[in-house]
Order: structure tokens, then sequence, then C-alpha cells
């Protein structure tokens, strides 16, 4: 059994490799990953399932499609370093190899983050905060084993995840509280001696806010000013069909390319459905309770929001290709609307629509149209 799924992922690959999308007739060279070929890297984030061959339709869709990949969860600190001399990298070693085999531009994401924090990290046997010392010893050690493992391999990484407050302070994680801000400079150097040909990256969501989007930018500087390495700002985009607006992501765009690091869209998604919060805050701490009224599409979208979301999410594209000169990726967090986080976040057990992919691993209209416009740009990276 286990061959002939093999065998019929292989025959989906060359279909749709061929087609484009599954179920849909294409001409040559009408994927999104052939147009954007040197003009803007096209990324998902994929889910074990797809990188260890279960979902084999997923994983042809991917290969097809996408030319960078993002792990989901398999590289977070909770489950690739679960206990202090304890690594588990068979899911990464999934992760890598699979990408390698695509030919795809493979990120690391991520070393350094407050959540999904393996619970050992920053605290001694009884629970209290670890020194300095220690925990710098431990940072190091952890972004050594994983960075060094793949050197060579995976091309950059998210080095340092969601650091900063909305109003721009630094956030009270165990890091900061026991290294103070000095904890993105040593992650920086540590991941850099470890791979000194790898991309180095900050990622962060409200990078469309002036006060987050100032204190980053105030950060990268001083890396810089050090002679730390630090090749891209990544601004998480879980939009929704309010925010953020698309004047505010362009000043950002601006705002963060002057820098001279590369801006990358990560974790592109846009939910459809009513936001509790104000604004796009995307702390997986935070849930409401569910009611019918929070999930109003769960039989089904309607063509009038649908056309308005493909819209939206069209003039998304439009402004990263306006501006493909100075963005080195766009990735989607995940494939199918099914894989989607926003299903479960910030109210379980909904229904949303928020990728490019529906249910059934269709493709949405939205990806005719990015087919169509990258044809249409050249690009000239700065």
């Amino acid at each position: 059994m286990k061959y002939i799924q093999s065998y019929l992922a292989i025959i989906l690959f060359v279909f749709v490799s061929c087609t484009g999308t599954a179920g849909t007739k294409k001409t040559e060279a009408s994927t999104m990953r052939q147009v954007l070929n040197g003009k803007i890297l096209i990324g998902c984030a994929v889910n074990v399932n797809q990188t260890n061959g279960e979902d084999s339709v997923g994983s042809a869709i991917i290969a097809a499609q996408y030319n960078s990949i993002t792990p989901e969860n398999c590289m977070k600190s909770e489950v690739i370093h679960p206990e202090e001399n304890r690594y588990d990298f068979i899911a990464s070693d999934a992760y890598v190899d699979y990408g390698m085999n695509h030919g795809m531009f493979i990120i690391g994401h991520c070393l350094v983050w407050h959540s999904q924090l393996a619970p050992w990290f920053c605290v001694d046997k009884d629970g209290k905060n670890v020194s300095p010392e220690v925990l710098k010893q431990r940072l190091k050690t952890h972004i050594e084993t994983i960075v060094g493992r793949y050197k060579g391999r995976i091309k950059g990484w998210d080095v340092v995840n969601e650091a900063f407050n909305d109003d721009g302070t630094y956030r009270q994680s165990k890091f900061y509280q026991i290294l103070g801000e000095e904890f993105i400079p040593l992650a920086f150097q540590y991941a850099h001696e470890a791979d000194p040909d790898a991309e180095l990256y900050y990622n962060d969501y409200s990078m469309v806010g002036a006060q987050k989007r100032d204190s980053v930018i105030s950060m990268v500087r001083k890396l810089k000013a050090r002679g730390i390495r630090i090749d891209g700002i990544g601004m998480q985009m879980h939009s929704t069909m309010e925010d953020p607006n698309l004047s505010g992501v362009e000043k950002s765009i601006e705002a963060f390319a002057s820098t001279g690091c590369k801006v990358m869209i990560t974790e592109f998604d846009m939910s459809v459905l009513p936001n509790p919060f104000a604004g796009t805050n995307a702390s997986v701490a935070n849930r409401f309770a569910y009611t019918e009224k929070t999930d109003p599409f769960s039989k089904g979208l309607p063509d009038s929001v649908s056309t308005a979301w493909n819209k939206r999410m069209n003039d998304f594209f439009l402004l990263f290709l306006k501006h493909a000169d100075v963005i080195s990726r766009v990735t989607m967090w995940g494939l199918a609307d099914s894989d989607s986080w926003r299903n479960d976040w910030p109210i379980r057990g909904r229904t949303d629509y928020p990728l490019l992919f529906d249910r059934s691993h269709q493709s949405k209209a939205i990806v005719d149209s990015i087919i169509s416009e990258a044809k249409k740009v050249s690009v000239v990276k700065r």
C-alpha cells in the first residue's frame, strides 16, 4: 500500500506540475512557482503530514506551486528540543529532505520564541529563572546544534520571533527578563557563527503599527551598527477583511526596506470570519468562546464573500509585486483552508477560508490572478 501511495503521489505531482492546480487544465509555465521565479519567492508553511508523505495530494501541490517552505511547528523549541539533553529531529529531517528533493528555498522557523518554548529552557530544577550565564549557554547550544545540523541546506532562519509588544516595548518574555534586550544580538551572533552563509531574519506580527515598526527598525539598525548580521525583516500578515489597510502595509514595506534588509511577507492568510480583536494581533495565547454567531459560514462561503476575499487578496499581491524590488518572499501560512490554524484561533471549531486553496485542494480564483499579474512584471532587485 505504501508503494501504491508513493506511485500515485508521483503521478499527481506530474499532473499538477503540468496543469498548475489540481483538477484545472493550464498551459505551460502557469504555476505560481514558475511565473514568480526570479521575482519573489512564493512560500508555503507545511505540516508534518505533507512532508512525510501522508498528505500526498497536498505535498504534490506544494511542490508544483511553491518554491519556498517554512515548517509550521516541527522546528519550534517544544518539539525539536523537548528536554535539555534530548533533540527530536525526526520531523525536521523529513521537512528538510522534502525541501531539498523539490529544489526549494528552505526556511528554519524559529530559533527563539517565547511561545511553544520547551518548559525547561529558561528555568532551573526548582522552576526559578536560570542565571544569565546559564541561559546564554543554553541558547548557544540550542542554536549551534540546530543550525549546525542543517548548515548549507536551510537557507534562511527566523532567528527571533515576536520580541516586541504592539506599543513598541520589549515583550517581557523569559529571554528578556533574564538577558534584557541583549538576547536578540546574542541569538543572531550564535546563528551566524553556526552557519555563516545562511540568511538571518527577524519576524513579527502587527508590523503595520507605527510603534512596533519603529522599534523593530531601531533594533535592526543597532544590530547593523555592531556588525551583527541580519538579512531580512518578516512582516507576519494574519489579516482580516478589514485589517490591515494596504496603505499602512506599503508604508511599512518602504520603512523596513530603508534599513537595507530584505522585506518578507510571512505567515500570510486572510480570515473572512468576525474578528474579536481591534486589529490583527496574532498572539496564540488569545482565545474566545464559540457561538454560532461567530461561525457564520460553517455551511459554505457565499459567492459575494468569496468574490470580496479574492479581490482583497489580489490587491495585496499587486502591492507585493509593485515592491518586488525589496520584497524577497511571500509565504502563505498553510496550503488549503482545512489546514489553517485560523479554523481554531482565536475561537476553536470555526470554519474559515483564509488560504489560496479550498478544502478540496482546488485553487481559488486568486491563484489565476497571481499568475496573470506576475507575468506582466519585470523585477530588478535593489
